[in-house]
């Protein structure tokens, strides 16, 4: 009797390294897939786009021409990402949130010559069926929750939610909402991290050894 992950998954190797799929998957000649990604049910990744190593695809994704994803992204299912797309490490995108690549898009009217670029630092995090309109950039470990539609650039560390998305507070790094004092200053309350609220922007304060 066969083990079911004999029966699911295939492993399959290119100039990057191995990486798993399922048999469901439609993988093109010409895309990157670094070593130990995953690649799950009914998902498309198109020639062309690069994936890191230890990525997660799950069901029914589309990944398009000349996407790059870092490392250990990890894209949840029904998600589409167009070209123009750059994910850098460990960026979590939500199920079946939505990347545009056209600002003014018309059935009748060819406009593959102005795709836009939206870049994703950092592990930063898009909530479930969130919408970002190509152009605008997130910031690292910024937080877009979940139903959002992102029109403008994001900062790092930022809290945004709603349609329009807008800023209603800061993260750190491992997800918590940061409380600054009036002197600015914050911590995480998971690792004690501190952080640093100068000109309304967020950065981490560097340990002094």
């Amino acid at each position: 009797m066969f083990n079911r992950f004999d029966i699911f998954l295939t492993t399959k190797c290119m100039a990057t390294g191995t990486y798993y799929a399922h048999q469901s998957a439609f993988i093109d000649e010409g895309c990157e897939i670094g070593n130990g990604s995953k690649i799950w049910h009914f998902s498309h990744i198109m020639s062309g786009s690069k994936l890191g190593e230890n990525c997660n695809i799950g069901q029914n994704v589309v990944i398009s021409p000349n996407v790059v994803l870092g490392n250990n992204v990890k894209v949840q299912n029904n998600v589409s990402l167009y070209t123009g797309v750059v994910c850098e490490d460990d960026v979590f995108l939500g199920p079946s949130c939505v990347f545009t690549n056209v600002i003014n898009p018309r059935s009748a009217i060819n406009r593959r010559n102005q795709y836009l670029t939206t870049r994703v630092g950092k592990g930063a995090s898009i909530g479930a069926n969130s919408t970002i309109v190509c152009g605008h950039d997130i910031g690292a470990y910024a937080f877009v929750g979940a139903g959002a539609v992102v029109t403008k650039t994001i900062p790092a560390f930022a809290l945004v939610v709603g349609n329009p998305a807008k800023q209603i507070g800061w993260m750190s790094e491992y997800g918590h909402r940061l409380s600054f004092d009036h002197n600015g200053v914050a911590f995480c309350p998971e690792n004690n991290d501190c952080y640093l609220l100068i000109n309304n922007a967020v950065q981490k304060k560097l340990n002094d050894n």
